[in-house]
């Protein structure tokens, strides 16, 4: 036995778990938790188990896979490259109207963010290859909130996570961390940390259409209609308008639009939202009162306020209330994290220098508006389908599957064969993968480097840790290089080695000399020479991640301080730095035009008026919510055998009295249908889901037989993004609805 223990971050998901990888050889024999491990200190989810199987997948691809009159084929790393080359320049080149790069697009999926490589050069990928069709999972799942948080605070990615370790009460709406581990809320041990609220003597207040695990560990469960969280939170700032309760404490001064939310909220009495919530009117007074009274509050509202109707009032409206009780940036209340290093997303935009503006231009079938230079992900299936000038003929995909995560999808698994060019950065051949002309795939997880870049921005403490490769691999590209070579090609530049250094070093020198020059950065004013020589060598996302922590609060500054920190710390200390828990922070990150938070942005409020409108719309019978689980992330997780063993997990939850007058029974077959289209699931009866809503889980649907993912399409489940209407979106953040969508059930 040649046994070795490897420390390693656990990259699946934002718990961001310290995990003790033993290897034998080449072999990952067992995974364990970090207990030394300063941010997650012993806590382990079943998916950080499974980081062997993921790294030996036999399905996972080691070597590029080019497309050969209808046959895949592996090649080596420069035929593949110069396959895409010449796919990515035949729609670039091509003579006549509609080429051009209107014709090229791009699709950008969530791992990305759990990713090293990617999430460093995702960013100048887009900015040098100059693709404006940008489509992403992020009009998917979280949109509204970064409208929200770009209209009050200055910033798309300005985004407060509730001081869970510190708080009293915490109200939770749409969001199960104890499937999720957390979303847009770093912490390891979510529901572990809830508990600790009661035992305190807290409360936790969860909203939620279903009885969900987090339900389960809080003190009350609250069920709601789906697609009514804004109604329900607009009546409790009534509430606290009505009562004299708003109490703004260190806030004071900092606010503006406080009179015109009063003026707004006057219509939305807890009578007058209470049918159409589903929640009696008292009791939403009961629990603004709460909130208010509380010595330190937060509320939190995740992906279920996000995919709804409302999703962008329900996301401002969790803003409001946490501003409203002067429960934002104070301890125990919801605060601002301040990451040892900084994000690329995090830069001030010039692009919105003088204020956030959308609907700047719009899509050319739908003529959807443009929200943060997006459109919603259905759009993209029409775009490629429908001839005309600006048609999309090439996509390239990264580490995403919008054939299954896209609402519509059925509509976009028949349109990507008629692309005349698919380029996919992608470990599987998946559902739309296996459409690609050319598939470039990156190394597994325990071969690169690791260090969680956006997610430290929503982290419950302030910590970093650094984990390097378990399998080191130099003879393939890395994602960054990948990136960078599809990059040159865009640029009408060969791909190659010397081609990706040339363009790191112009990007690396670029942006220290722009940041040595921006007002308020920490080497403002430095010579941008003197810093990048006494950079890290090298080229690529470690010397990035050294200067962003060298530049950022807690670094050396190059020299400045010469007791603050660079990447070779977090490197000599594998168990990772606590850096203490989170602190006031908002005269830090604000940076609207005005200089305070803007309560009442008038391209949110407009909205209200559709939402008072819908208060008196006659209810469907049925509607739909989606859900996950523990043991998966999206559709990632379900080609590991050890994630998908046990019962089917694919089931439509139906309440028992639904079920009788529908006719179901327990572990019989159903046709679920929708204006979009139909699929059949199996049937499990519950009391967890209120009456009036049924639930499908999101990310299954694995029966393509072009894929090649054995293990999932031995559970293959079905696909609820195929009952979801494309048009259907949250009007003013345009974010796909896939909660609340109306639906008819039968027995099979």
């Amino acid at each position: 036995m040649s046994e070795r223990v490897h420390l390693r971050t656990c990259p699946l998901c934002e718990a961001m778990c310290g995990l003790e990888v033993t290897v034998d050889e080449d072999r990952v024999t067992r995974i364990r938790p970090d207990r030394e491990d300063v941010w997650s200190r012993g806590y382990i989810c079943p998916k950080g188990t499974a980081l062997g199987e993921l790294h030996h997948d036999p399905d996972r691809l080691r070597r590029p896979v080019v497309r050969r009159g209808g046959e895949r084929v592996e090649v080596g790393w420069d035929e593949a490259f110069a396959a895409a080359h010449a796919k990515i320049r035949s729609v670039l080149d091509r003579p006549g109207p509609g080429a051009g790069m209107d014709a090229l697009a791009v699709y950008i999926g969530n791992p990305v963010a759990h990713n090293l490589p990617l999430g460093k050069y995702v960013g100048p990928f887009m900015a040098m290859s100059a693709i404006t069709n940008v489509y992403s999972a992020g009009t998917v799942d979280q949109w509204p909130k970064n409208v929200a948080s770009a209209l009050m605070y200055g910033g798309m990615w300005t985004i407060p996570v509730p001081d869970i370790d510190r708080t009293d009460f915490l109200l939770v709406l749409g969001a199960n961390p104890q499937a999720s581990q957390g979303s847009l809320l770093a912490a390891a041990d979510v529901c572990g940390r809830l508990r600790e609220i009661g035992r305190r003597g807290g409360r936790v207040v969860v909203v939620d259409p279903r009885r969900t695990g987090t339900a389960e560990v809080a003190g009350e469960w609250l069920p709601i209609r789906p697609g009514t969280d804004a109604a329900l939170l607009m009546a409790m700032v009534n509430v606290l308008v009505a009562e004299n309760r708003i109490s703004l404490g260190a806030l004071a001064g900092k606010v503006n639009g406080l009179s015109d939310l009063i003026t707004l909220c006057r219509p939305f009495t807890p009578e007058a939202v209470s049918a159409s919530c589903g929640i009696p009117a008292q009791r939403i007074r009961e629990l603004a009162r709460e909130l208010a009274g509380a010595e330190r509050a937060a509320v939190y509202g995740r992906i279920g306020t996000c995919t709804q109707e409302f999703g962008t009032l329900a996301s401002w409206l969790v803003e409001v209330l946490n501003i409203l009780t002067g429960n934002l940036d104070r301890e125990g209340g919801s605060m601002f994290a301040n990451p040892a290093a900084w994000s690329l997303v995090s830069l001030p935009n010039p692009e919105f220098a003088d204020g956030f503006e959308f609907g700047r231009f719009r899509s050319r079938v739908r003529g959807a508006p443009e929200v943060l230079g997006q459109f919603p992900v259905s759009c993209l299936a029409e775009e490629i389908a429908t001839p005309g000038d600006g048609q999309i003929r090439g996509l390239i995909t990264i580490a995403g599957n919008p054939a299954i995560s896209a609402p519509d999808a059925g509509k976009l698994q028949a349109a990507l064969p008629q692309l005349d060019a698919l380029v996919s950065v992608d470990n599987w051949i998946n559902e739309t993968t296996c459409h690609a002309d050319v598939i470039l795939p990156g190394q597994s997880a325990l071969e690169i480097a690791h260090f969680d870049d956006l997610i430290w921005n929503w982290s419950v403490r302030n910590a970093g840790n650094y984990s390097p490769p378990v399998f080191p691999d130099s003879d393939r590209p890395q994602e960054w290089e990948i990136l960078l070579n599809l990059a040159a090609s865009c640029m009408g530049q060969e791909p190659g080695e010397k081609t990706v250094r040339d363009l790191d070093d112009l990007f690396f020198h670029g942006l220290v000399d722009a940041l040595v020059q921006m007002p308020g950065f920490a080497l403002e004013g430095r010579d941008a020479g003197e810093i990048i020589a006494a950079s890290r060598e090298g080229h690529g996302p470690l010397r990035l991640l050294d200067f962003q922590i060298r530049s950022g609060p807690y670094g050396d500054h190059y020299g400045e301080k010469p007791d603050g920190l660079t990447l070779a710390d977090f490197e000599a200390q594998p168990h990772g730095i606590d850096l203490g828990p989170l602190e006031p922070g908002l005269d830090r990150v604000l940076s609207t035009k005005s200089g305070r938070i803007e309560l009442a942005p008038d391209y949110i409020t407009a909205d209200l008026e559709r939402l008072q409108s819908r208060l008196g719309r006659p209810e469907p019978e049925l509607l739909l919510i989606s859900r996950r689980h523990l043991r998966s992330n999206n559709s990632w997780m379900h080609n590991v055998p050890s994630l998908v063993t046990g019962k089917d997990r694919c089931t439509l939850i139906v309440h028992p009295d639904d079920a009788a007058t529908h006719g179901l029974r327990h572990g019989g077959r159903a046709r679920v249908s929708s204006a979009a289209g139909s699929v059949v699931a199996p049937v499990e009866v519950s009391d967890e889901m209120m009456p009036g809503v049924v639930c499908l889980p999101h990310g299954w649907g694995h029966d393509v037989p072009a894929a090649r993912v054995s293990v999932a399409a031995e559970h293959a489940g079905v696909n609820n993004n195929l009952l979801a209407p494309g048009e259907l979106v949250d009007e003013i953040s345009g974010n796909q609805v896939v909660n609340g969508i109306p639906v008819e059930i039968a027995p099979l």
